[in-house]
């Protein structure tokens, strides 16, 4: 029961401490999760982000619901979700009953600005820390720099179906298999 508290309390903790969503949260996953629990590591939190990309839902929830899974099974998976989305939510209900009363607030909009700017410097080290942990060899790099282009082309220059990024993310799946897969040898009968 001990573990379930501490998975419920940990989630809880980077649902509160959290803003910006799901790759803003990377740094309090990374000091959390990997370096003070050691329940993950960030290639593990990397394959979670990818896969949190194509399944539906919020890859907060995604990414617990798998490191809650690993450490406790399904009851840890749902205990991991609950924690991590309970402070959101709680927030959501709360703005939505009484932002209305405070939106033209000027001072509420100024620190509104401000919370940007935070959030867009949390996104800007998740990136840093992304790139660093994707290129291992120039294969990788050129499948980045060509999703990349893709996805920054202009509009009008490409049908809108080939930048989707379920395409893209499915396309990369697919060139890492061919690129990465070790050629096998003659299989060993025993």
């Amino acid at each position: 029961m001990k573990e379930y508290l501490e998975i419920f309390l940990t989630f809880l903790k980077i649902g509160v401490s959290t803003f910006g969503g799901g790759y803003a949260m990377i740094p309090v996953v990374e000091r959390e999760l990997i370096n003070k629990r050691g329940w993950t590591t960030m290639d593990e939190v990397m394959e979670y982000y990818t896969i949190a990309q194509i399944t539906p839902g919020i890859i907060m929830v995604n990414l617990s619901t798998f490191v809650g899974y690993k450490q406790k099974g399904i009851l840890g998976g749902i205990i991991a979700t609950f924690g991590v989305f309970l402070p959101g939510a709680s927030l959501i209900i709360a703005a939505a009953l009484f932002i209305s009363n405070f939106a033209d607030i000027p001072e509420v909009q100024y620190a509104f600005a401000g919370i940007r700017i935070a959030v867009g410097a949390l996104i800007l080290d998740t990136v840093i820390k992304l790139v660093k942990g994707i290129f291992k060899d120039i294969k990788a790099f050129m499948i980045f720099l060509i999703v990349f282009g893709v996805s920054v082309l202009p509009a009008g220059i490409l049908p809108p179906f080939l930048k989707s990024p379920v395409l893209l993310v499915l396309v990369s799946g697919l060139a890492g298999l061919f690129i990465y897969r070790q050629k096998r040898g003659p299989e060993v009968q025993p």
